[in-house]
């Protein structure tokens, strides 16, 4: 306890690392704040109406949504949409610098080319959200089965001012979210779109928690609820071996002469993570999962069993395809970010070399091959990790808090906490202070390869 305040004397002391804290718990606030705010046109007691809207989560890709935006998406809030955009513009970006050149002339050109992709993504941003916000403002005016309409409109605006503003709102919001998320990285701690993705995911977590507790102690189960935290515990240190998790290449660099010095002759490690993808994978699986459900809307498709089992999240069989495609795609993804190739090159020019490997192909070969035989260990384990609280739930958890024993949300609030944590620890010791451990060092999720949310 002494070592824990004191270290928080130390964060404090620190003015420049207690200002960005200061900046960062403001920008989240107002973050928070705009989550709440109802799109203009909507009446907000129409979403307390059950019969209307039901406020109910979504599953499958729009329950990521939701779950990204903090809710906000089911609220009909101006930050609907929050950062989903975004990453996806990103994504597509990202795979553009891959497959065409004209993207990755940009990329090697320095500052200038990562302004020019900066300004690409923006503007891929805004027809992203342009395109969504007008597919979900129409789902809006849709009916639930009831014959109610579900178009969430006042008196005062018509269907098509209604449909023009609530888009312009909803492109606003998602750029304003981007904007907040750049000012948390240049003026507070940590990277600001992904915290803002974590900040969305921990606030439905005390209720969910509370809900969970409040079910186990009126059925005289307090036994089974530690059983339940004692497991979420253990998962939550799972993850974050997993996020963790790397494979040490050394890497030896020989001796030059500068002058009248000797530089090089040392031995470093190239660090290859287990899980290079990061959460990617899962979000395009999920993705995918969307479609059998739609495929369900088609006629003559209506009652096809093969289909209602690949579009309930709580059916064997969704999550026997959800864990196959977060295996393939973890390969994939792994495959178009890390280039063996380049990382050979970039170490034949800097005079670094693999200990009994020839340097050029032979090198990008044997990085291939460990990447190969790592990846799969990693594939199966993000498969079970984003799989697990199905299983949470047959064993009886609370659907809601059964989210966080896997999945998107939990690898993203774990590697997201220990990237925060990493830079914290980074400004105690440049202070000359001690860091937030005793032994050891937080490692964040930076590394070759390492796939950032944001």
């Amino acid at each position: 306890m002494n070592k824990f305040i004191s270290t928080l004397k130390n964060i404090f002391s620190i003015e420049d690392l207690r200002t960005r804290i200061i900046n960062l718990v403001l920008l989240l606030v107002v973050y928070r704040i705009g989550t709440f705010i109802v799109i203009p046109g909507v009446d907000p007691l129409i979403l307390l109406d059950p019969e209307i809207y039901g406020n109910k989560e979504s599953g499958g890709f729009l329950g990521l949504v939701n779950t990204f935006s903090g809710g906000a998406f089911d609220r009909v809030s101006i930050f609907a949409l929050g950062i989903m955009p975004y990453i996806s513009a990103s994504i597509v970006i990202q795979l553009l610098t891959v497959a065409v050149p004209a993207f990755q002339k940009m990329q090697k050109d320095g500052e200038d080319g990562r302004r020019k992709i900066n300004a690409i993504t923006r503007y891929l941003t805004i027809a992203i959200t342009a395109v969504q916000g007008i597919a979900y403002l129409i789902n809006l005016k849709s009916t639930n089965g009831t014959g109610k309409p579900l178009a969430l409109m006042t008196d005062v605006l018509g269907w098509g001012m209604f449909l023009v503003v609530g888009t312009l709102v909803l492109v606003a919001g998602t750029m304003f979210t981007v904007w907040l998320g750049e000012r948390i990285t240049d003026r507070g701690v940590g990277n600001g779109i992904s915290i803002l993705i974590m900040v969305g995911i921990i606030a439905r977590l005390p209720a969910t928690l509370l809900a969970e507790m409040v079910d186990r102690g009126q059925g005289g189960e307090v036994m089974l609820l530690i059983v339940e935290l004692v497991v979420w515990v253990v998962v939550i240190l799972a993850v974050i071996a997993l996020v963790q998790a790397t494979r040490r290449i050394p890497v030896q660099y020989a001796k030059r002469i500068v002058g009248n010095r000797q530089t090089g002759g040392v031995r470093q490690y190239l660090p290859l993570k287990v899980n290079a993808a990061g959460v990617m994978p899962i979000i395009f699986a999920q993705a995918l999962m969307f479609l059998p459900g739609s495929l369900l809307g088609l006629p003559g498709m209506e009652d096809s069993s093969f289909l209602m089992s690949l579009s309930r999240p709580d059916a064997i069989g969704y999550n026997i395809l959800t864990f196959v495609l977060i295996v393939l795609f973890t390969y994939f993804y792994t495959a178009i970010t890390i280039n063996p190739n380049q990382i050979a090159a970039d170490l034949k020019k800097n005079g670094g070399f693999i200990p009994g490997v020839k340097p050029g192909r032979k090198t990008a070969n044997f990085i291939g091959a460990v990447m190969s035989r790592i990846t799969l260990p990693g594939s199966v384990f993000l498969g079970l990790v984003a799989i697990f609280p199905y299983f949470a739930i047959k064993g009886g958890v609370n659907d809601q808090f059964a989210q966080f024993y896997g999945g998107t949300s939990l690898l993203i609030m774990v590697g997201v906490v220990l990237d925060t944590l990493q830079q914290v620890e980074q400004y105690l010791i440049m202070r000359h202070y001690d860091g937030l451990m005793k032994t050891g060092r937080i490692k964040g999720r930076s590394s070759v390869g390492g796939a950032m949310t944001g």
